[in-house]
């Protein structure tokens, strides 16, 4: 509940960022939207316009009725103050979207101001700045233990195609919490595991299922085409390399359309489901939709991000647990921008 009368109208806000940066002036009635919407709360750090003291919503008695005075009764000792209530736990599961995948998806896009790369890019620079190292070292941690993973026979098969989705959306939750200023602890990056362990193992079921029927019709020929000359040349000292025909190579070069699509479109799948508590298959076709109507801005930003990518592979591998925050953070402000914006 908000407190509604003199305190609501007229007074103005700004808010800090969990990137650092003020933001506003904005009125009492948008902070209220953004903390309904989760993207505030009251441990976000705010001053009034006509101020230069930063406190938390949670001093505010437009956005917390237990911070206001309450009056005094006439020929009587002032009321006690009641003490403030304890901030909405950050950890708290976000409000879970109702409707169909285009209704949820049509619902963002009016809202959504539109995607700009650079100022993801940016934005992800300023976050990967002021949070160096815990960022780093979750990313690293992440990395570590689905490497050694790996590497255990068996378990390393329920890895690729169930727990990758886990850890992906634990490390999304992480960023995210950051991104909006609230509390993080190492401990979070498994938080797929508590919140959304069966969505997100599932969302990794149905995206690698999905793109190999996609691959199918296309890459087929050429799969059956290098199994045939490795069966027949098994032994040789010296194998034949096999003619591929124009016609294998066209296939294969067309089914690269509908696969960069895919892949670019479902991007936000993980966010959706850890953040929107979304289904797997509403994860995934929300993302599209959404995706869609700034596919090649989303291509760009990930071209970006895969240069950045390409810089830290050049520094001997280990140089990608510096720059893969930076690419994770990129895209999520760009999940931000998209999927979480304010109501208007």
């Amino acid at each position: 509940m908000f407190l509604s009368g003199p305190y609501g109208p007229g007074i103005m806000f700004f808010i800090l960022g969990g990137d650092g940066k003020e933001y506003g002036p904005v009125s009492v009635a948008k902070i209220q939207e953004w903390m309904t919407a989760g993207r505030a709360n009251l441990q976000t750090k705010a001053r009034r316009a006509n101020d230069t003291d930063w406190q938390t919503l949670a001093d505010f008695a437009e956005f917390n009725p237990a911070a206001a005075p309450a009056p005094a009764a006439p020929d009587a000792l002032p009321p006690v103050v009641p003490e403030a209530t304890s901030p909405a736990p950050a950890t708290a599961a976000a409000t879970v979207l109702s409707g169909t995948p285009a209704e949820i998806a049509a619902v963002m896009i009016a809202r959504s101001p539109g995607l700009e790369v650079f100022s993801c890019i940016s934005r992800s620079f300023d976050l990967w700045k002021a949070n160096f190292l815990p960022l780093v070292g979750v990313t690293a941690l992440s990395m570590l233990i689905q490497m050694i993973l790996g590497f255990i026979p068996l378990v390393s098969l329920v890895n690729t195609f169930f727990l990758a989705g886990i850890f992906t959306g634990g490390l999304y939750y992480y960023y995210l919490g950051k991104i909006r200023g609230e509390p993080r602890e190492v401990g979070d990056i498994f938080a797929g595991f508590s919140r959304a362990l069966v969505p997100l193992g599932l969302t990794t079921l149905v995206f690698m299922a999905l793109m190999c029927i996609i691959m199918l019709p296309f890459f087929a020929p050429f799969f059956i085409a290098v199994m045939k000359f490795a069966a027949a040349n098994q032994g040789a000292a010296t194998p034949e390399i096999p003619e591929l025909s124009t016609t294998m190579m066209a296939l294969a070069a067309i089914g690269l359309i509908p696969l960069l699509y895919f892949s670019v479109s479902w991007s936000f799948a993980y966010a959706l489901v850890i953040d929107q508590g979304l289904g797997p298959w509403t994860a995934l076709e929300v993302s599209r939709r959404v995706i869609t109507k700034h596919w090649f801005g989303m291509f760009g930003l990930m071209i970006c991000a895969a240069i950045l990518g390409a810089l830290g592979l050049v520094a001997f591998f280990v140089g990608i647990v510096f720059t893969l925050p930076l690419t994770i953070g990129s895209l999520l402000y760009a999940y931000e921008d998209l999927c979480r914006p304010p109501a208007p």
